[in-house]
């Protein structure tokens, strides 16, 4: 079984990857995706989005992070993911199931799921500008408003030689409104041959035997689950004791300190106040922490009333 650790745009940034990745457990992690239009982005964006490039395409545990590229130009698609690539990204990941309403009304994300020929160019390109040692990703939903053409999108990245597809079992209408289709899944397992990952509602270790066994998927990526509960997949793997409210507090304040170390940016608070609102599905300790928090801007004092 492989556990990958989802890309989630503005949450699961550098700092929540090495926190969340440093058991060591985690196969591989997709970064937050970089907007391909109309350029080729130089080595300091790239740096940005992904400090590991300097560090081998590595997390501190020896997790391997690959960078997610997003766009409808296939051209610069793959001239973006050459240069990832040779910047040190064991491989690339291709998001075609982004919901954001911005991202879609600019032909982004999941809207090409209504078009399964721009796929095919979109994949093909980049798989002819990435060496062939390394591997090509795509992550995708049932469909745009209905899953009726989601064998034809799945087949298409296969036939324009991906390596691997990770299909997050909703469509961009359903958002993330449960229950995730694991069923679908496996139909699309039926149409293709290429590795599939299952992915969408894994909250727990039985979630996670219970996907794998209707989807038919081995290999399955965890994101909210593990922001609910930081060793999610820990507990999956090993059926480890879930993490204790105080071992979540030291994360919390870690988090602040790393994360502050590495951006230098004002947006922290906001940030550890957004994990909040995922760690209170888990722990009941968070919907009291936040109370005492929410109405604070300054990083210190967050980090204080945390640590007390």
């Amino acid at each position: 079984m492989k556990i990958i650790l989802a890309p989630m745009e503005g949450v699961v940034d550098y700092a929540m990857r090495e926190l969340l990745t440093a058991s060591g457990h985690y196969d591989l992690c997709i970064t937050e995706f970089i907007r391909v239009v109309d350029q080729v982005y130089k080595k300091p964006y790239f740096h940005k989005i992904c400090p590991e490039l300097r560090h081998g395409g590595k997390t501190r545990s020896g997790t391997a992070v690959r960078v997610q590229l997003l766009g409808q130009h296939s051209g610069w698609m793959a001239e973006n993911a050459e240069v990832a690539t040779t910047l040190g990204s064991p491989g690339i990941d291709l998001n075609f199931g982004c919901p954001a309403k911005t991202v879609n009304r600019h032909r982004g994300g999941a809207i090409l799921l209504q078009e399964p020929e721009t796929l095919y160019k979109i994949v093909k390109a980049v798989r002819t500008a990435v060496p062939d040692h390394l591997e090509v990703s795509v992550k995708m939903r049932l469909g745009y408003d209905n899953a009726d053409r989601a064998t034809d999108c799945a087949r298409a990245i296969e036939d324009a030689g991906a390596n691997m597809l990770t299909v997050h079992a909703r469509t961009k209408v359903e958002g993330y409104r449960p229950p995730a289709h694991w069923h679908l899944i496996r139909d699309i397992g039926q149409a293709v041959s290429l590795p599939l990952v299952a992915n969408g509602d894994i909250w727990s270790r039985e979630d996670a035997v219970k996907c794998q066994n209707i989807s038919g998927c081995a290999d399955i990526m965890i994101g909210r689950g593990a922001l609910c509960l930081p060793n999610l997949v820990s507990v999956i793997r090993d059926n480890a004791t879930p993490m204790d409210w105080t071992k979540v507090c030291g994360l919390l304040i870690e988090y602040a300190a790393f994360a502050r170390d590495s951006h230098g940016r004002g947006y922290l608070p906001s940030r550890i106040k957004q994990w909040f609102s995922y760690l209170k599905r888990h722990y009941p300790e968070a919907h009291i922490l936040f109370e005492k928090i929410k109405k604070l801007q300054k990083l210190e004092e967050i980090t204080a009333i945390i640590a007390s």
